[in-house]
């Protein structure tokens, strides 16, 4: 039986390969939101390792809105040509393109990971020096190590709409098959969901129906302008120890569903630093979240979070926990993870998913050194010598 994992699937117009997506992930490389040559060589990597969907990292629809200022932005018109460089690029090895557009709300302004990701305080803005202000649905800081945000003005919420709408567009002429709404993770939109972000007495705050009301005016907004035939996804924070349930992502995920949403990426946190929650970090933790708001909301769902193994991967897919899994850092690790996964699995032409020039050269490779496809994985030469288990993790699988 082939696996189900590398079989193909459509969303709406688009025709996806198999199931394995390469997860947003930031780079933290841009320059004044420009995308470069370092982007193009981070995405090529992706591109040729033979993946159904690539997604561009999380892309800023305002310049307050950036994490970093080394984040990339769609919020004018001259940032179009480099990414469409990249998602050229990736079409071109076999894949579909997705990007992912973003907001970081009063949790903006940070330096980097790698220089302690901590609030930054009277910095320039990204775009031409312009103030950094951090912009909320309510004036409640993140934490206390963050300055407490301006609250947004109706008349600047619904700007805002407006500049997701012009990113989808200006994502449209880039040549992207697939936008994704980054709605969880303690982001913007995740704010106005949150009863602990949002304090507002209006229209876009309260009970649950109005706190949906930003997320679901983004999307409407994004439809306006997304054409008919290109999927939509949503990440959310299915759970997020602050107040948000897998009972609200059901009732939203329903409602996202009939505002014109695909697809449902199901992950967790983010809106409080200093809580986590939920299941332990391990293989597969967030995969539940991902079948509970299938079943219950009636909509195709992406799992993600420490999916590493092939057949771990496969069992998602088989057992109808998601439609679709997204790795992460395992593709930092191996940029060609579908092409090594289809390779143990002993998928029929599994070299097929590289492009000629790559995959003609592998397997070549393959027959010389005389190892079958459904023998990787046991040892380098088919040997019964496979890769011990992760420390702490026990029983985990390989491909």
């Amino acid at each position: 039986m082939e696996p189900l994992l590398f079989s193909a699937i459509e969303l709406r117009g688009l025709r996806l390969r198999n199931r394995v997506v390469v997860s947003p992930m930031l780079s933290y490389s841009a320059t004044g939101g420009h995308a470069n040559d370092e982007h193009l060589a981070h995405y090529a990597r992706f591109a040729t390792g033979g993946a159904g969907l690539v997604f561009l990292e999380a892309t800023k629809i305002d310049p307050r809105g950036c994490s970093t200022a080394r984040d990339l932005g769609l919020w004018k018109d001259e940032f179009v040509e480099p990414l469409a460089r990249i998602a050229a690029l990736v079409k071109r090895s076999g894949a579909a393109v997705g990007i992912q557009l973003s907001h970081s709300g009063r949790k903006a302004r940070r330096s980097l990971p790698w220089e302690g990701n901590e609030p930054l305080a009277g910095c320039p803005g990204v775009d031409h020096g312009e103030p950094w202000e951090l912009v909320g649905p309510s004036a409640v800081a993140h934490s206390p190590k963050y300055e407490t945000p301006r609250e947004l003005a109706p008349a600047e919420i619904d700007e805002l709409i407006e500049r997701w709408g012009q990113a989808a567009e200006r994502a449209q002429r880039a040549g992207f098959d697939a936008i994704e709404i980054q709605g969880g993770h303690g982001y913007l939109v995740h704010q106005f969901l949150s009863p602990v972000a949002n304090r507002r007495r209006d229209e876009y705050g309260g009970p649950l129906e109005n706190r949906m009301r930003f997320a679901l005016d983004v999307v409407r907004r994004i439809r306006r302008s997304w054409p008919r035939e290109k999927p939509l996804f949503f990440r959310m924070s299915v759970v997020d120890d602050a107040g948000w349930t897998l009972d609200d992502s059901v009732v939203l995920a329903r409602t996202l569903k009939e505002a014109g949403v695909d697809v449902i990426d199901c992950s967790s946190g983010g809106m409080l630093d200093a809580v986590r929650g939920g299941p332990p970090i391990g293989y597969g933790y967030q995969v539940e979240y991902a079948r509970r708001i299938r079943e219950l909301a009636d909509v195709r769902t992406m799992a993600v979070g420490l999916i590493v193994h092939g057949d771990q991967a496969e069992t998602i897919v088989r057992e109808g926990s998601a439609d679709l899994v997204a790795l992460g850092r395992e593709f930092l690790h191996n940029p060609n993870w579908p092409l090594d996964a289809a390779q143990k699995m002993g998928v029929a032409g599994a070299f097929g998913l590289a492009p000629a020039r790559v995959g003609f050269w592998l397997e070549k490779r393959a027959r010389v050194r005389g190892v079958r496809p459904s023998t990787w994985g046991r040892g380098i030469d088919g040997d019964e010598g496979a890769p011990r288990e992760p420390a702490g993790e026990p029983g985990a699988k390989r491909p």
